[in-house]
């Protein structure tokens, strides 16, 4: 039996930082077996630096109906990054760029992400820490997410996704267009996502100080 997580490519959206992991299914007439993650796996491809001193903590799920807006969340002390895939239906991420100093600060990217048993392949999206995290939902959808921390109520904030200020510049035009038709014909979302800080606000607030971009010497800008 096939016994070992199989990386097919690795690729960063328009935000660098942002990673996405295709790995292998096993296809018969039965229909498939994968590994989808293998921490020992991860650290041996150098690839995947990313990864290597991420420790995951917990591991959430979730169930949306069609024309949900989740988001965009994030958390510090401790902070969190988050990798992300689809088990079932369809879920188009979202993910924003919250570091002060960053050259996409306020730059929010779209990634689709449908489910489909019947290609080869799976993918992870990873969102490091530094970076508010939301999706969409053309279609109802279920999505498992692992956490590099803990959840930590009294240290999390939102940006509403609605926020007439998020610079949209940088993501797949058809996935704005898909969001904006959500909203059109009513997206459901929460109250306290929709009320949720603007982005300008946000970074007038003290705590966006606990995401600072740095450059890194070895691997090009980072944050910390």
């Amino acid at each position: 039996m096939f016994n070992s997580m199989k990386i097919l490519d690795i690729k960063n959206l328009s935000i660098p930082e942002i990673k996405v992991i295709k790995f292998a299914r096993f296809c018969d007439d039965r229909g498939y077996f994968t590994e989808q993650f293998r921490k020992s796996q991860l650290l041996e491809d150098p690839e995947i630096y990313f990864l290597n001193d991420v420790e995951f903590m917990q591991a959430n799920q979730s169930s949306s109906k069609k024309g949900v807006i989740r988001g965009l969340h994030f958390q510090w002390n401790p902070n969190m990054g988050k990798l992300v895939r689809t088990l079932s239906g369809h879920m188009v991420d979202l993910v924003l760029d919250i570091r002060e100093g960053s050259p996409t600060q306020g730059k929010i990217v779209g990634y689709d992400m449908p489910a489909n048993n019947d290609r080869k392949y799976d993918e992870w999206i990873w969102v490091p820490e530094g970076f508010a995290h939301g999706n969409y939902f053309p279609e109802s959808g279920m999505i498992e997410y692992m956490c590099s921390s803990e959840y930590s109520p009294q240290c999390e904030a939102g940006i509403s996704p609605l926020s007439k200020d998020l610079d949209w510049s940088l993501c797949d035009p058809k996935l704005k267009k898909g969001f904006d038709e959500i909203q059109e014909y009513g997206a459901i979302i929460s109250d306290k996502d929709r009320d949720a800080p603007s982005f300008n606000d946000w970074m007038e607030d003290e705590r966006s100080k606990n995401f600072i971009y740095t450059k890194s010497e070895n691997k090009g800008y980072q944050h910390e």
